[in-house]
């Protein structure tokens, strides 16, 4: 049963990330005709609450337990989803992304080590298998949301109903236990150890680049679709729908996989292909060839996120939700920052200018991980 609910968990995750992408011309036409850099502040929000969500309740879930702050997290991201369908305003549009990413960063924080604490030995393996879930609610919820958009579903009722799941799920935590995130007979490694620790910074600065490399293509894909590759709205949401598809095998994959590839050689080969995608996905003359490589930036990056998590779990096993909490905030704030950035730089310029450029965060996390992979041969 946890692990269902931290499955649960994931999905809303992907609905608080994915519903957001595929409306966002249709806030334009609704709040009048916003700019650019308007429409990249709605998904930088939504990670600012993720950021603020991660790092408010993760050393603080060590303490006080899993249960408060998965109840909270689905709580948050169902009053947010609610506000966000019947928002009258653009600035209270604002304010109910940020909400909805409290929300899903409260979960992002907390599934993870509680999948951790239950999965003590192939612990990348079970965060690979629960990530894919996230998956599997960015599919649902594309689908659902690009439906609706071809069929002339209004967009408000479509993202009401989607808060009833994390009000549902909110209701299980109440009557479920769920386990300590510490070995109660072992030294808790807290903040202050892991600030201590080279290791750490290295990891993360790899979970913001994954951050980064996720969303450089798939917070813009249906907007990219629209707009620079002459696709139509609704075929835009069928594209990140692929994305997502692409994303859940690559993970499941790489459930079944882990222990017999090093993470070492996942991570850089992944990032590798995404680097390889940006380029086709952005210089390709085809547009239908362009398209299907920002789809499968989706399989390639997949495995990245949650086998950096396993890596880092490993060599800080009494870590727990601090820690957990501190590389979900890392990655994050690429999820932030990108975003926003891609939308000052089309501005500037165009969306294809804007992802061609995230191509540098990919090559970058590749560089590290074959330096790490290297020194850390070395040593054993």
């Amino acid at each position: 049963m946890i692990l269902r609910i931290c499955s649960g968990g994931m999905i809303c995750v992907a609905i608080a990330a994915n519903l957001i992408p595929v409306y966002l011309t249709t806030f334009s036409e609704t709040f009048g005709d916003l700019g650019e850099e308007q429409l990249g502040r709605i998904p930088a929000l939504l990670f600012a609450g993720f950021i603020v969500g991660i790092l408010t309740c993760g050393p603080l879930a060590d303490r006080l337990g899993a249960k408060l702050f998965m109840t909270g997290g689905f709580g948050l991201s169902a009053i947010g989803l609610l506000l966000l369908g019947t928002a009258p305003t653009y600035s209270i549009l604002l304010s109910a992304a940020a909400l909805c990413g409290v929300g899903a960063g409260m979960l992002d924080m907390i599934v993870s080590p509680v999948v951790a604490a239950v999965s003590i030995h192939r612990k990348s393996a079970a965060l690979n298998r629960v990530h894919s879930f996230f998956c599997v609610g960015a599919v649902g919820t594309l689908a659902i949301a690009s439906l609706g958009l071809e069929m002339g579903a209004p967009w408000r009722g479509v993202t009401v109903g989607f808060a009833l799941i994390p009000a549902a799920l909110a209701m299980v935590v109440l009557k479920t236990d769920l386990p300590p995130l510490i070995h109660p007979e072992q030294a808790r490694q807290g903040f202050r150890y892991l600030i201590r620790a080279p290791r750490f910074y290295i990891a993360m600065l790899m979970i913001l680049l994954v951050g980064a490399t996720d969303s450089g293509v798939a917070q813009w894909l249906p907007a990219y679709s629209e707009k620079e590759l002459g696709l139509s709205k609704a075929m835009g949401g069928y594209l990140l729908t692929g994305f997502s598809i692409a994303m859940w095998i690559g993970r499941w994959i790489a459930s079944l996989e882990q222990g017999k590839i090093a993470p070492h050689v996942i991570l850089g080969f992944s990032s590798l292909l995404c680097f390889a995608l940006y380029l086709t996905g952005t210089l390709s003359q085809s547009n239908w060839i362009a398209a299907s490589a920002c789809v499968l930036v989706g399989f390639a990056c997949s495995a990245t996120w949650p086998t950096c998590l396993g890596m880092t779990s490993d060599r800080f096993p009494q870590g727990g939700a601090t820690l957990f909490a501190l590389l979900a905030a890392g990655g994050n704030i690429g999820c932030l920052i990108v975003p926003w950035a891609e939308g000052m730089v089309a501005e500037r310029w165009d969306i294809r200018t804007a992802i061609l450029s995230c191509s540098v965060f990919p090559l970058t996390l590749a560089l590290i991980v074959g330096a790490l992979w290297i020194v850390e041969g070395r040593r054993k």
